[in-house]
């Protein structure tokens, strides 16, 4: 006697994908490429979703006023880098200039802290669908930087349960030998 098919499955319900609507959150640096707000407005565009760019102060901090409020302060009140406020505003306008063709509803915002962790609670508050970052550039003083904070992308990677999309801005090219040389 053959009885109708179950409609289970043995691991639990069948998986039912959603549709992707939080915002493509994108980390920037000053100086960075242009080829990382390229990939991430091309993945926002793709996705349909709005594009979030967001700059990290790594000089100041965020403390918490009894209120209940954050407040972004320097680590060093006497610091050498008192022109937060127009590198961001420098960072804004070539992200301006670079899309503003693209297509794509973007907004800019500058955070306080540790990168990855900034990057994290904005990406949460947002329910953003992916992070999205670019490699250092090569050389000893990106490397020198790297042993001291670590790497954003990693740090990331390790803290997240959203995807992380790394943007490689100078990758090591194969050297292929030509005519036996």
């Amino acid at each position: 006697m053959n009885e109708p098919a179950k409609d289970t499955h043995p691991a639990g319900p069948a998986y039912v994908p959603r549709k992707i609507s939080g915002p493509v959150l994108m980390g920037v640096v000053p100086g960075q490429p242009l080829a990382v707000a390229h990939r991430a407005a091309e993945l926002a565009y793709s996705l349909g979703v709005k594009l979030i760019c967001a700059y990290v102060d790594i000089t100041s901090y965020l403390a918490e006023e009894p209120d209940g409020r954050a407040e972004a302060l320097p680590i060093d009140p006497d610091g050498i880098d008192d022109d937060i406020e127009g590198i961001s505003a420098g960072i804004s306008e070539h992200l301006a200039d670079a899309l503003q063709d693209a297509g794509i509803d973007w907004s800019f915002v500058t955070l306080a802290g540790d990168p990855a962790r900034a990057l994290g609670r904005l990406a949460e508050s947002t329910d953003a669908s992916v992070i999205v970052v670019g490699t250092r550039e090569r050389g000893f003083g990106a490397r020198f930087e790297e042993i001291l904070v670590g790497s954003v992308a990693v740090h990331l990677t390790h803290r997240q349960h959203r995807p992380v999309l790394v943007v490689p801005l100078a990758p090591h090219t194969k050297h292929h030998p030509k005519d036996g040389r």
